[in-house]
């Protein structure tokens, strides 16, 4: 699946040297095909305080850049937070040992003017971890921001293991990543959908119970699935909109993690008095501003994840960078189901 892309409008401005032996020149980003691809001579080395790693990826992820319609704050981007590849060159104090490591990336752009949609990237050491030998490039660039979303929402309030999870939209990206995540953890996962041929994809990945939300009581369907009880835990994608939905879903003293919504103005009005007295809790993720120790269990989660083999997202295409303007506009469009993946090969 794909993160989700909100586009900010910027003028047409002369590149400067370009640190990338190719990228994608971003001169406009509300024109897709404006997005062209620049061929230049040799990586530019960027001094990240004392780390820095620069990876060779082999696939990078369509973005989420400008977030909730912010304007980027660089003059010229390289837009990507996302990739795998192998590490080509380590800076000072970044043991050599790492020269050659197969690895995932994530938050490549954050604060940022270069991403990985691109063949060099340039970021701190941390922000690059270790593949596991038995993991394909390939899952290495579905990870990043969706699983380490995923993640929080599922463990920030502890184990899962044989707990009811509902998942709100189960073929996004970060839904997607839930469930696989989920069920490595042991936990029963509910997710719904919205269209027939998104349930294919979900079952594929382990949920255990599928709701479409445009044909069925989803409260009534999960109160009955669950015994009466409800949902231990709520992952959603849109709590705005399914407010109402979650909170006669949910158990007492459960959980809901929201980590995202259609309109950035969006306001919630929570009813007090039934909140407090079911115990509800509701946790708000934002993955760029994890706590650290979050962000190291994340990593050693996924990682053992992807180890037992667990981690298997669907992908729905795969494009060389040259395409780059095509991969947005498929993922705009909205017609595909699971990861859109740009080639660096």
């Amino acid at each position: 699946m794909v993160i989700r892309w909100y586009r900010s409008v910027k003028s047409p401005i002369e590149p400067p040297v370009s640190p990338c032996v190719r990228q994608p020149d971003d001169t406009h980003w509300r024109q897709f095909r404006d997005i062209d691809v620049k061929h230049d001579g040799v990586p530019l080395l960027l001094h990240v305080g004392q780390f820095l790693t620069v990876c060779r990826r082999e696939f990078s992820l369509v973005p989420d850049a400008g977030f909730a319609g912010a304007v980027q704050k660089f003059p010229q981007i390289i837009p990507h937070q996302d990739g795998s590849g192998v590490i080509d060159m380590v800076g000072i104090g970044i043991s050599t040992d790492r020269i050659g490591q197969r690895v995932w990336v994530y938050e490549a752009q954050s604060d940022r003017a270069f991403g990985t949609a691109a063949q060099y990237v340039v970021i701190p050491s941390l922000n690059a971890v270790a593949l596991p030998g038995n993991v394909s490039f390939e899952i290495g660039a579905c990870l990043g921001i969706p699983a380490m979303t995923a993640h929080r929402c599922l463990f920030a309030d502890g184990d899962i293991r044989g707990k009811w999870i509902l998942i709100q939209g189960g073929a996004g990206a970060v839904g997607s990543a839930a469930i696989l995540l989920s069920k490595w953890a042991g936990a029963r996962v509910i997710t719904t959908v919205s269209r027939p041929e998104q349930e294919a994809v979900v079952s594929k990945l382990g949920a255990d119970i599928i709701l479409n939300r445009r044909t069925e009581d989803i409260a009534e369907r999960v109160k009955q699935v669950t015994d009466g009880i409800g949902a231990d835990r709520i992952v959603d994608v849109d709590l705005a909109n399914n407010f109402n939905t979650d909170v006669a879903c949910l158990r007492k003293s459960g959980v809901i993690s929201a980590y995202a919504t259609d309109e950035p103005s969006t306001q919630l009005q929570i009813p007090f008095l039934k909140t407090m007295f079911e115990g509800f809790v509701f946790r708000f993720v934002f993955v760029y501003t994890m706590p650290e120790e979050a962000r190291n269990e994340a990593i050693r989660d996924i990682t053992a994840c992807m180890k037992m083999g667990a981690y298997t997202p669907e992908v729905a295409l795969t494009l060389p960078l040259a395409d780059i303007a095509t991969a947005h506009e498929t993922l705009e469009l909205g017609g595909t189901i699971g990861k859109i993946l740009i080639s660096l090969e």
